[in-house]
């Protein structure tokens, strides 16, 4: 080359124009842009070299400001276009005389830029350009489109983020929604989430923690979730709403509902007084009582349970949505239902005033408590009373007389659970808390619910009806789910009586419990006493018990039951694996609001009891938060007994990393404004 030859190198990326000034060394020349910069270049690094005419810096901006007149990417598919056809390739002198009609410098550099920045039409072969394949060209501009819809994707997704976090209203839509459940996998999955890296990026990009905490606090900012979103159902199967199919099922069954099939069998039991016994705020009604008596002089027990079969056919969209859900789940801040309110609430209920549908078992006891003659039959009732526990507490201890069915239910409740004692059953009795979250004001009560006679008489009743059903599935070989325990290894007579009495005991008997089993034999089952069981009184919230009603009112109906045994089998096993998910889901999510809510009340005093040992050596307890009926764990930093009773307050609560932490108090420390109350 010779001193003023004007060449194109790349610096920092990007084309440059220069002047070639000297030779630098053997083979390396100074080449001067136009800002006066010198630049040392080897000959690899010279992309082009205009021929012809000799240049000063001074000469490049108009040289440039000519050729980028031309520099127009869309001519090249002209050019391309007719190169293809005659089968010729081209190279910067060519392809100015053909777009350009002159092959002066300026315009040859242009053609030379436009096809060594192409990307679509020509390929490089040497000091030459050929045409691409149109197959190969339609592909490279679909690639470039796709990017293109990506990038601009991309940049709205990222504008409506910074919205999001500005406390701006988002209108997003179904291209968002990938990033969005990224950011929701990170947030539930957090390092074990398959697309952390990407999540990460994300939330880098927009200026927020690379965490998954960061990730929930996105989602939080965007409205996307709530500040107490239930991760535990998130990261379950458990599905949250009904698909419009099942809505619509819903719908048409009631306005057309499908033949009873009991109904020339069905007993009319609408004489009989019947009393349903549930929580203020249950709304599925699926089991009342009666007492009757008989005209030899004895009494009759009555344990009337929904029959919500009457609107379920076996195998219908009703039906395999109950089998996806196998169970209600009930949560502090409200219940997901196994079936769609419409149908749970309404007509499938046992309610007040109004004739029902039911599965009926007429039961005569002995003096001592056993099963001396029972009856299962259809039926039709008539709700006289709907009462909740308080109602029927008052009612047993004022004793009034107006409502002698109900003393006689309570009086046989008594005698069957004493009796159960008799046959083996295990007795446990640690406190039980209902946790509700009212969402107007975000309040969060615990109640601590009391094992009262109420109680004991319905819970009484729900177990007399599981044993008189695995009696009749058993007599009559059904293919039922039945459920059995089998037998714990309990400490010892010693052993429980070096334990205080109360908690501390039932809690060493309650963990050597064995977790019960689902099958298609009858077997004992230990807690309950009973040589055979079979869960048949909540129909309306587990599937299992729906399935018993449907094989046992086949079977009174002389048809064939609608499930075979390897049926039963399979629906169990899927039933208890689903029950189990919604079981931890339940545990996870009350434990999350007992957390919270301590957390809000972290001043205030409670009143606990060490009821065991979990890591004794390091002083890692199990505490019963007595006002609350809670059990947490505590480290202790002194020597503690079993029963021992203390005071504490929470030092530190984190209800999102599910941590708890207490500190004990001394008495003298106390505000009595901040005490337990008595």
């Amino acid at each position: 080359m010779e001193k003023g030859t004007l060449v194109e190198f790349k610096h920092q990326g990007q084309p440059r124009l220069g002047v070639v000034d000297r030779p630098e060394g053997k083979k390396n020349w100074v080449v001067i842009d136009e800002r006066g910069q010198s630049h040392t270049l080897h000959p690899r690094e010279i992309a082009y070299e205009v021929v012809g005419e000799r240049y000063t810096p001074a000469d490049i901006s108009a040289f440039l400001s000519e050729a980028e007149g031309y520099i127009d990417p869309s001519s090249l598919e002209v050019a391309w276009e007719f190169l293809t056809e005659s089968e010729e390739s081209a190279d910067p002198v060519s392809l100015a005389a053909l777009l350009f009609s002159d092959q002066s410098p300026p315009l040859c550099y242009a053609a030379h830029r436009l096809l060594s920045e192409d990307k679509i039409y020509f390929k490089q072969k040497g000091d030459r350009y050929e045409p691409r394949p149109a197959s190969q060209v339609n592909e490279i501009k679909h690639q470039q489109e796709r990017e293109t819809q990506r990038q601009q994707e991309w940049e709205s997704f990222m504008a409506k983020a910074r919205q999001g976090l500005a406390g701006e209203a988002v209108a997003w839509d179904k291209t968002d929604r990938p990033r969005i459940e990224i950011l929701e996998r990170f947030a539930l999955l957090g390092e074990e989430s398959s697309q952390r890296n990407q999540a990460v990026e994300l939330l880098n990009a927009m200026g927020c923690a690379p965490t998954a905490a960061g990730a929930f606090d996105t989602l939080v900012a965007w409205g996307l979730w709530q500040p107490h979103e239930n991760l535990a159902l998130r990261r379950s199967q458990i599905p949250s709403q009904f698909s419009e199919d099942v809505l619509t099922m819903v719908q048409q069954r009631l306005q057309s509902p499908p033949p009873d099939l009991d109904d020339p069998q069905r007993l009319d039991l609408t004489h009989l007084k019947v009393y349903t016994v549930d929580d203020a705020s249950t709304q599925e009604i699926d089991d009342g009582l009666s007492l009757e008596t008989l005209e030899d002089g004895r009494q009759r027990v009555w344990i009337h349970i929904a029959d919500p079969t009457r609107w379920v056919v076996p195998g219908d969209e009703l039906d395999l949505e109950a089998r996806r859900r196998c169970t209600t789940v009930y949560l502090p801040t409200g219940i997901i239902p196994m079936f769609p309110a419409e149908l749970a609430t309404g007509p499938m209920s046992l309610i007040q005033g109004q004739i029902c549908c039911a599965l009926s078992f007429g039961i005569v006891l002995g003096e001592a408590g056993d099963v001396q003659d029972y009856t299962i039959a259809t039926s039709l009732i008539k709700p006289t009373y709907r009462l909740t526990y308080e109602d029927v507490d008052e009612l047993l201890e004022l004793g009034i007389t107006a409502e002698p069915e109900l003393h006689d239910l309570a009086r046989w409740s008594q005698v069957r659970g004493q009796w159960r004692v008799t046959q083996g059953a295990i007795t446990i009795n640690m406190p039980e808390s209902s946790i509700k979250v009212l969402e107007a004001e975000d309040d969060i009560v615990i109640e601590v619910l009391e094992d009262s006679p109420a109680r004991q008489m319905v819970a009484e009743m729900m177990i007399l009806a599981g044993e008189v059903a695995a009696r009749y599935g058993q007599t009559h070989d059904l293919a039922i789910p039945f459920r059995s325990q089998p037998q714990p290894e309990l400490p010892s007579d010693e052993e429980l009586i070096q334990l205080p009495t109360g908690w501390v005991r039932d809690s060493a008997i309650r963990r050597c419990m064995t977790r019960s089993e689902v099958g298609v034999t009858p077997s004992r089952h230990a807690t309950l006493g009973l040589d055979s069981y079979s869960q048949v009184t909540s129909p309306i919230r587990r599937y299992l018990d729906l399935l018993v009603h449907f094989q046992i009112k086949a079977h009174l109906r002389g048809d064939p039951p609608p499930f075979s045994s390897h049926e039963v089998t399979e629906l169990a096993q899927g039933a208890s694996t689903a029950a189990y998910e919604a079981t931890l889901v339940e545990r996870q999510t009350k434990r999350y609001w007992a957390l919270e809510y301590l957390r809000r009340n972290q001043k205030q005093v409670w009143d606990v009891m060490l009821l065991r040992w979990l890591r004794e050596d390091d002083g890692l307890g199990l505490i019963m938060v007595e006002d609350l009926g809670l059990e947490l764990a505590m480290r202790f930093n002194r020597s503690v007994i079993l029963g021992e009773q203390f005071q504490v307050r929470v030092s530190h609560a984190n209800p999102r990393q599910d941590i708890i932490r207490f500190e004990e108090v001394a008495v003298e420390d106390v505000d009595p404004s901040l005490a337990t109350p008595a």
